[in-house]
């Protein structure tokens, strides 16, 4: 696989691809703290979202489909429908230097610097890990560092994408200096404490 040179993408990729490997056989219908999805349109959408920004990047192919409207058919194997698009991602974004004032994404603002981009992408990678992981019975893969490395990214992109992309952020949140992650879910409208009903 293409290293991204962007630490923070390659972390929560990481993340990602090792909670969908240790997805159980019987866990792709379950569902997920996104609303109305499983896990299997979850997993759909963060790989149609890695191949979008992609596209944004160099103009090759996006997502078969709509990552908005996720089917729930797993007709491979999922790690090979996640696999390519992670490489595509990070091969996109080894194509970005540090410190460029504009470069393309596929969400408004459409165009945002080099360490936003980087960090939009990494948000949504690592935010359905956790979606994932949550569903399955997994620990989270947001780690505390994860979290804090993200949070410029959630600040600079969740406004104009409330109701959209994100929903409202929750009140009573926990204090980023305590709890990291949980105050970047909560902020971008996830229960930090969701778990399957009847759990």
């Amino acid at each position: 696989m293409t290293v991204s040179k962007w630490d923070l993408l390659d972390q929560a990729h990481a993340a990602l691809r090792a909670t969908v490997v240790a997805v159980p056989a019987d866990g792709w219908d379950l569902p997920t703290p996104c609303e109305q999805w499983n896990v299997t349109q979850v997993l759909r959408h963060a790989a149609g979202d890695q191949l979008a920004y992609a596209s944004r990047l160099t103009g090759g192919p996006g997502p078969a489909e709509d990552p908005f409207a996720p089917s729930g058919a797993l007709t491979t194997a999922p790690a090979a429908l996640l696999e390519p698009a992670l490489a595509a991602a990070a091969e996109a974004f080894a194509g970005v230097a540090p410190g460029t004032a504009e470069v393309a994404v596929p969400l408004p603002p459409f165009t945002v610097s080099a360490e936003t981009a980087v960090g939009a992408a990494a948000l949504d990678a690592a935010v359905h890990a956790w979606d994932i992981a949550v569903a399955t019975g997994q620990p989270s893969p947001l780690a505390a560092d994860l979290a804090r490395a993200l949070r410029p990214a959630a600040e600079a992109l969740a406004e104009p994408l409330r109701g959209f992309a994100y929903g409202p952020a929750l009140p009573g949140a926990p204090a980023p200096e305590a709890d990291p992650a949980g105050s970047l879910l909560a902020y971008l409208g996830r229960d930090p404490g969701w778990a399957p009903s009847g759990a």
